[in-house]
């Protein structure tokens, strides 16, 4: 079974691509904080390790895995279109 995660963070890049706009997502309690590459995250999606959300309106709302016309994975929520605009309003996570 999944370790379920919450996303609370993200690293953004300067990149227009949907595939390119997250480098990192990130979460944490304060003493025990984790950041995760966009590409281990969906790996560890893809082989059920973790899973993750984030928090909209009291609502948690799954991150999934997309995959652009070219064949690029990214992660953005079940709401969004096809840029990860929720992911994207989040803030900076520790360590750029």
């Amino acid at each position: 079974m999944a370790i379920l995660l919450e996303v609370q963070c993200v690293n953004k890049s300067d990149r227009s691509e949907a595939h390119e706009r997250i480098k990192s997502i990130g979460g944490g309690t304060g003493r025990l904080n984790w950041k995760h590459s966009q590409e281990l995250a969906i790996s560890w999606i893809e082989g059920g390790a973790f899973s993750y959300y984030l928090m909209r309106g009291g609502l948690a709302v799954g991150i999934i895995i997309a995959t652009t016309s070219s064949g690029h994975k990214y992660l953005k929520t079940a709401a969004d279109t096809d840029q990860p605009d929720s992911l994207l309003s989040l803030p900076e996570c520790f360590g750029g």
